[in-house]
């Protein structure tokens, strides 16, 4: 495809941004998403859904390696719940044939709005890092929280990495930093499954994708480092910023 630099320049700034703020909490493709659509405006959705994921990829992954360098990682936990997202985004992927995505929304709203309050009502919430599972209930636990992320991934999407962050704290008793770094594997898993399909069936933009995923890495890179340096304290900060911005943006098309 032919396209314009100056168009190129736009989304690879989306992109950086993107990359930074789901490096912390999630939430990137509100940014990404929104700028290939407006871009963008002739290509199929699924080309931009499919480009978004490429270029989410790599930033999502480099920041699950940084993580993991830097913070001890629960894979106890985190592993069982990527390998559930990564199946059943493939199913959520398949469900959107026959459910009508819009029904969701004002349910999806809901829960953020809940997550929201919740994260600002506990002040301690997500503050110290206690794990409350071991054994067979923290697999049990990884898998339904797995297979549940993976599953609305699949079917819908926004805000999967704000819903994990929240689900390992609440669920886990992981803090805001564990609970983002173990997040970043599970969304690996997710985009790769979606890749897995929108690769194959031609859907993607090879150029915008290479660029973006660059620009992506760069976001992550600081985003990742800003975290590491200020912890959770910081990262709850981010999270309620972003859920604030998820809840406007859902209110808005959903009313």
């Amino acid at each position: 495809m032919s396209i314009d630099y100056s168009l190129l320049a736009v989304i690879s700034c989306a992109a950086l941004f993107a990359g930074f703020i789901d490096s912390m909490v999630g939430g990137g493709g509100l940014i990404q998403i929104p700028a290939l659509f407006t871009m963008l405006p002739k290509e199929l959705p699924a080309t931009l859904f499919g480009t978004n994921k490429i270029a989410s990829v790599f930033g999502t992954a480099n920041a699950a390696w940084r993580y993991s360098r830097r913070v001890s990682m629960p894979w106890r936990t985190t592993l069982p719940a990527a390998t559930a997202a990564f199946a059943f985004s493939f199913l959520g992927a398949m469900a959107v044939a026959w459910l009508p995505r819009d029904l969701l929304r004002p349910l999806i709203l809901v829960m953020l709005v809940a997550s929201a309050a919740y994260t600002f009502w506990r002040k301690d919430f997500g503050a110290l890092h206690r794990p409350q599972h071991a054994g067979r209930h923290e697999l049990v636990y990884a898998l339904i929280v797995g297979g549940a992320i993976g599953f609305y991934d699949g079917f819908f999407g926004p805000g999967t990495g704000s819903f994990l962050i929240f689900l390992f704290v609440r669920f886990f008793g992981f803090d805001f930093l564990h609970a983002s770094a173990a997040s970043k594997v599970v969304n690996v898993a997710t985009n790769l499954a979606a890749i897995g399909f929108f690769i194959p069936n031609g859907f993607y933009l090879p150029l915008v994708a290479l660029v973006m995923a660059i620009f992506n890495i760069f976001g992550s890179v600081i985003g990742t480092q800003l975290a590491l340096r200020h912890g959770s304290g910081f990262v709850r900060q981010v999270f309620l910023f972003v859920v604030s911005a998820l809840i406007i943006k859902f209110a808005l098309d959903t009313f």
